[in-house]
């Protein structure tokens, strides 16, 4: 059985992100999802004074061995001013001084969305480029566009993007 870590670029308690991650790895056959929330992760501000100060925090550490183990990545990014949210930034800034291929060259099927229209997109065309230079095997991306008109638990509610989107999860199970 596989493992695929589903992981929401977002420190929000009720993160859209996290949802959407969660219900694309929970559409992988044969696997098994770990949903991993930033909160569980409490990481002070990287800083290299405080790294040479104090170390890499365990739970970066911890972080890392469960990246580590897994199979694939489900990853789903909120859009914060055009890029990461800070607790995701911060958190790949601490996996980077473990190791500079923070997603240890898995299979990742890379998402965003938000409340608009626009889903994302500018993130994700910054994390589509970036990622592979810090290890990341890009299967597919997708973004999904108005989360609360196009999303329930059941899946997508656009006929159009529940296709592209399956699709995508395809690639992606493929490469696993």
């Amino acid at each position: 059985m596989k493992k695929i870590i589903a992981l929401g670029g977002s420190n929000s308690k009720e993160s859209i992100n996290k949802q959407l991650a969660v219900y694309a790895a929970g559409q992988i056959e044969d696997s098994e999802t770990i949903v991993t929330d930033l909160n569980e992760f409490k990481l002070p501000l990287y800083g290299i004074d405080l790294e040479k100060e104090v170390g890499i925090p365990q739970e970066a550490i911890k972080l890392n061995a469960i990246i580590e183990e897994a199979d694939g990545l489900v990853i789903s990014m909120a859009e914060h001013n055009g890029s990461y949210s800070a607790a995701f930034k911060n958190t790949i800034d601490w996996l980077s001084r473990i190791s500079q291929k923070v997603w240890k060259d898995k299979p990742m099927l890379l998402m965003a969305t938000s409340p608009g229209p626009r889903g994302g997109t500018t993130v994700l065309s910054s994390a589509t480029v970036s990622f592979p230079y810090l290890g990341a095997y890009v299967v597919a991306d997708f973004s999904l566009p108005s989360f609360y008109d196009n999303f329930s638990e059941d899946g997508l509610k656009n006929e159009e993007l529940n296709s592209v989107l399956n699709q995508k999860i395809k690639l992606f199970q493929e490469a696993i």
